[in-house]
């Protein structure tokens, strides 16, 4: 059976981000000759979604999309899922599968842990007591996302002696910000700060945390910072959706959207209609 596997990349105005997550797919392909991949965008980019979702089903009878995209929010939850459901209805000789994204999981610790070793090391080893860690994400309107980050910093406090210094920040939509958490921090008595950008590509938001970490160096002289970078070409993420696409003939692996009970209507008319209300998102 012929199969495409389309990677959905977030979509930046920051070329080089775009231009990642494409050698990404490039490098991911290399890694697995035996798979056809494509990659599109859900906005900002060249190729999007329904583009990428037309132009696949083209060409295979079966297309397993996989969101490289961290956390379920709106564009996992509604958007990608109404650009398949269309394509489903264009295309009804075609299969699509839905993945879900990357998620709050072991593997994306394991990648923050080593971020966190590598600085602790940067720093010369300060005590770890002395020396707070922010968890910096993107920020989104959905509180299951936000929850996401706050959750992986759970994880990082348990298995380090940082405590109870182990705080998130958001750079946008939701709070706190990164200035009103270092404030705490100092106000606590940490001598170093960690920031730990949860995040998987370059773009917009990591040149700004970039410019932030250059202001606070600035306004704290005292503080010692050391700023980790983000996850994009770590082992963990090729494995993360490497396993997602072997994981597409079990159902209890999709997306809960692919296999929510409107769906057996659309497998015989392919109208999946997703204006019905999600309770298990």
């Amino acid at each position: 059976m012929q199969e495409t596997i389309l990677l959905v990349g977030h979509g930046s105005r920051h070329a080089p981000g775009n231009e990642e997550i494409t050698a990404f797919a490039q490098r991911w392909q290399r890694q697995m000759p035996e798979w056809h991949i494509e990659v599109c965008f859900i906005e900002l980019a060249e190729v999007l979604l329904d583009e990428g979702l037309e132009k696949a089903a083209k060409q295979a009878e079966r297309v397993i999309v996989v969101p490289l995209i961290l956390n379920a929010a709106g564009h996992v939850k509604a958007e990608i899922p109404e650009y398949i459901a269309a394509a489903r209805r264009q295309y009804p000789q075609t299969e699509f599968i839905y993945m879900p994204p990357l998620g709050a999981c072991d593997a994306i610790f394991s990648i923050l842990k080593r971020r966190l070793q590598q600085a602790m090391r940067d720093l010369d080893h300060p005590d770890p007591t002395r020396t707070g860690v922010i968890l910096l994400g993107r920020g989104s309107s959905d509180p299951m996302a936000n929850g996401d980050v706050a959750k992986i910093a759970r994880w990082l406090q348990e298995s380090t002696e940082h405590r109870h210094m182990i705080d998130i920040a958001f750079t946008g939509i939701t709070y706190p910000r990164l200035e009103t958490v270092v404030q705490q921090q100092v106000r606590l008595g940490m001598m170093q700060l960690i920031i730990l950008p949860y995040y998987l590509f370059t773009g917009v938001l990591i040149e700004r945390i970039q410019r932030q970490v250059q202001h606070l160096k600035q306004q704290y002289p005292q503080i010692r910072f050391s700023c980790g970078d983000y996850f994009g070409f770590e082992d963990e993420i090729f494995m993360l959706v490497s396993q997602r696409v072997t994981q597409a003939d079990t159902p209890e692996h999709h997306m809960p959207c692919d296999g929510c009970p409107h769906k057996a209507a659309s497998d015989h008319t392919h109208h999946h209609d997703h204006h019905h209300s999600h309770h298990q998102h």
